[in-house]
């Protein structure tokens, strides 16, 4: 069931998405060359707890999780796509870094990602980061009342592949509200005009996933949580929580 959210929970949710952006920044500014993600999980521990929020990834188990998640945010290093546990591995000269966060504030969720390069970057994972946010930018602006949840999957998926990236078919993006994943599901392809339309007060997370290698094969870590590229090829995730309005999308997980 897909639930129409009130101008009034619109703002409440834009709140909690002002302070999943906030963690973002603040892991995004603290990642250096040989900080660990387990060091960047508390930069966004702190930013959650001075807001009130809680996060919705910890303890996290949905079914295919061997063990609950054990971070606040997700952070997946170069070939690794989505769903990476912090761990001590410091980062290094040229990674590529994606960070995935969430929130609750009085009980509305928000859910956002970003990809970027600590130190040297390569000019490959520029191009591949800067095609993931271009995607996610055109997943954007077909989020509007009239359209239909595929013109938001046609619009990832061409963007990914005019530029030669592979895509994760089976994740994509999703409902977000009182909980982090609701209905419906927002696949990242898709044919325009198909699906759910779209209407006033639907809140969608959309979230582009893009393989540098242009397969769109994964498999999963040891860990039983992380995604990682089957060809070891670099990934790149870009993710915001956006509401259709009838003034066209609002972008609520924006700083």
């Amino acid at each position: 069931m897909v639930e129409i959210k009130t101008d009034t929970a619109l703002d409440a949710m834009r709140a909690t998405g002002r302070v999943v952006a906030e963690a973002l920044d603040a892991v995004r500014g603290a990642a250096e060359v040989g900080v660990s993600p387990r060091e960047l999980d508390e930069v966004a521990r702190g930013v959650l707890r001075d807001a009130g929020a809680s996060s919705p990834f910890l303890g996290y188990r949905p079914h295919f999780a061997p063990t609950p998640f054990p971070a606040v945010v997700c952070i997946s290093v170069n070939d690794a796509i989505v769903h990476g546990i912090p761990s001590d591995q410091r980062l290094r000269d040229g990674d590529l870094v994606s960070v995935d966060c969430g929130a609750v504030v009085d009980g509305w969720a928000g859910d956002a990602a970003v990809s970027f390069t600590v130190g040297t970057p390569r000019p490959a994972d520029l191009r591949l980061i800067a095609t993931a946010e271009a995607a996610l930018e055109a997943g954007i602006a077909a989020a509007v009342p009239g359209a239909r949840i595929g013109d938001i999957s046609h619009a990832v998926g061409r963007v990914c592949r005019d530029a030669g990236y592979g895509i994760m078919a089976d994740y994509g993006g999703h409902g977000v509200g009182r909980r982090m994943h609701e209905d419906p599901p927002v696949p990242n392809e898709g044919r325009p005009g198909r699906g759910m339309p779209l209407r006033h007060g639907m809140v969608l997370a959309i979230e582009p996933m893009l393989l540098a290698g242009g397969r769109d094969e994964y498999r999963t870590g040891a860990d039983g949580w992380t995604l990682l590229t089957t060809d070891g090829s670099r990934a790149a995730h870009t993710e915001h929580t956006v509401a259709v309005t009838d003034d066209g999308p609002r972008v609520l997980t924006a700083l």
